[in-house]
C-alpha cells in the first residue's frame, strides 16, 4: 500500500468517527463521560477537528449541528491525560466498534460504527433528517424600537440583539442558516456559534456574515458602518456593477468599515466603548469626522443636522444622549460652529465668521 493509500484509508476512518460523533452528540440521553470523550478526540489532532467540520457542513443542510450543544463540546481546554488515556476512542484497538465500546451509554449499532463511510453517513443523514421533519419551522420576526426606546432581543439561537432608537430588524432562520435585515438604525449583534449555521444580516448595501462573534451595525441614509468588538466579521457589498464580483473584506476585533453606494471604504481602528457607546447612553467620539458624529446623533434628534462643507472636521469627546438637543449645541461649540434653524426639517451648522 502506498503512502496515498495509507493517507486515504486514515481519512475516511476520521470521517467514519466524525459521523459516528455527530449521530451522538445529537442524541438527547449524551453523557458527561461522552462529552468529555468527544473533547479528547477533536482536540487529538487537527486532522480529526478537519474531518469533524466537514462532516458537519456536510449534513449541516439537514440542520444536524443547530440542535446539538457545539459550544460546550468544542474544548476551550484539554480533558487530564489520565482521563484521555482512559476515554479517547483513538486510544481502544484503533478499531471504530473499539470506540464505540469505551463511550457509557452509546445506543448506535455497531453495524454503524462498523461499516464505513457510505453506511455511517447515509444513516446520520436518514436519523437526522427524520428528526428534522418532526420539528417546526421558525417564522419570520420582526422587531422595532420607536424614537428613545432600546430593547434587548433573545433570538432562538441563542443569540441577543440589541436594538438602538428608531430601529427595525427583521428575522427569519432555516435548518441552512441564520438570516436577519436590519431595515433602519442601529443594532448591537451577540451572536451564538454554530459552525453549520452562518448568521448574515442585510443591512442597506452592505451584508454582514459570522459563525459566532459581537459587532455593531449602524445603518445611515448614505452608508451602513460595521464595528467589530470581538471575533472576525466578514462584510462585503450587497450589490455591484454588472460582471464584477461584491467586493468583501474581513473585520477582527476593534476594526471598522463603511460600505456605501460607492463601495467599501477603508478598514480604519475603533474600539469597544466607540462601538458601544450608545449601550450606554453616551455618543464617544475620537478624531472622528463630524459627519459620522452627525450620521448618530441625528437618530436621537427630532429634527436632524447636517454641516455641508465641513463633515471632515474631526471630533473628539464623550457626550450625554439624555438630551440630544443640548448635545448638538456642545458639538456645535467644540467646533466654533453656528446652528442654522430657519428650516424646520433641518438645522445647518457652518462655520462662525471671525
Amino acid at each position: 500500500m502506498n503512502p496515498q493509500e495509507v493517507h486515504d484509508v486514515l481519512s475516511d476512518d476520521r470521517l467514519d468517527q466524525a459521523c459516528a460523533w455527530i449521530a451522538r452528540l445529537r442524541s438527547d440521553d449524551i453523557s458527561t463521560a461522552d462529552r468529555h470523550a468527544f473533547s479528547a478526540w477533536i482536540a487529538e489532532s487537527s486532522a480529526n477537528r478537519q474531518a469533524f467540520d466537514e462532516m458537519s457542513e456536510l449534513w449541516g443542510d439537514l440542520g444536524v449541528l443547530s440542535h446539538m450543544p457545539i459550544d460546550e463540546l468544542y474544548p476551550e481546554s484539554v480533558p487530564s491525560t489520565s482521563f484521555r488515556q482512559t476515554t479517547n476512542p483513538s486510544k481502544s484497538n484503533g478499531s471504530n466498534a473499539g470506540n464505540s465500546a469505551a463511550l457509557p451509554g452509546w445506543s448506535l449499532p455497531q453495524w454503524l460504527l462498523g461499516g464505513g463511510l457510505a453506511t455511517a453517513c447515509l444513516a446520520v443523514a436518514l436519523w437526522v433528517g427524520n428528526q428534522w421533519l418532526q420539528q417546526p419551522q421558525l417564522n419570520q420576526q420582526t422587531y422595532a424600537t420607536a424614537v428613545g426606546e432600546t430593547r434587548v432581543i433573545s433570538l432562538p439561537d441563542g443569540s441577543q440583539v440589541q436594538l438602538n432608537t428608531n430601529s427595525k430588524l427583521v428575522v427569519n432562520f432555516s435548518r441552512e442558516e441564520r438570516r436577519t435585515q436590519l431595515l433602519r438604525g442601529e443594532a448591537y449583534f451577540e451572536v451564538a456559534r454554530q459552525t453549520s449555521r452562518p448568521f448574515s444580516v442585510a443591512a442597506g448595501t452592505a451584508n454582514i456574515r459570522v459563525l459566532g462573534t459581537e459587532f455593531n451595525i449602524e445603518r445611515n441614509p448614505d452608508n451602513t458602518r460595521v464595528s467589530v468588538t470581538g471575533g472576525v466579521v466578514s462584510v462585503s457589498e450587497s450589490r455591484t456593477a454588472s460582471g464584477l464580483q461584491p467586493e468583501s473584506v474581513k473585520l477582527t476585533r476593534n476594526q471598522k468599515v463603511s460600505v456605501s453606494n460607492s463601495g467599501i471604504g477603508d478598514v480604519s481602528r475603533t474600539s469597544t466603548e466607540e462601538a458601544l457607546d450608545w449601550t450606554q447612553g453616551q455618543l464617544v467620539f475620537d478624531e472622528t469626522p463630524l459627519r459620522e458624529a452627525l450620521e448618530e446623533l441625528n437618530r436621537y434628534l427630532s429634527t436632524p443636522a447636517s454641516a455641508p462643507g465641513i463633515g471632515d472636521r474631526t471630533l473628539t469627546g464623550t457626550f450625554e444622549l439624555t438630551d440630544p438637543d443640548n448635545t448638538l449645541s456642545a458639538i456645535a461649540a467644540a467646533l466654533g460652529l453656528n446652528q442654522d434653524h430657519s428650516d424646520p426639517n433641518l438645522t445647518l451648522l457652518s462655520p462662525k465668521a471671525n
